[in-house]
């Protein structure tokens, strides 16, 4: 296990996704499992590897608020 993992956020991953569910609230579409905490953060304490599914989403990180629909 490494000291310093690299640290996943994973609202810029493709796969995230919010559920529904009030129990699940978070969901990794990769990895196919919704829990209480971030995906990232689940896989981290299981296998105590940062994500290897990270993908970064497609698209503008942050519009400009003008541009917004």
């Amino acid at each position: 296990m490494s000291k310093n993992p690299r640290r996943i956020s994973c609202h810029w991953c493709q796969h995230f996704y919010v559920t529904w569910d009030n129990s699940f609230p978070y969901g990794c579409r990769a990895m196919g499992f919704k829990g209480k905490i971030m995906p990232s953060l689940m896989v981290f304490q299981a296998s105590g590897q940062a994500c290897l599914s990270y993908s970064e989403k497609k698209g503008p990180a942050n519009p400009e608020p003008d541009k917004i629909p």
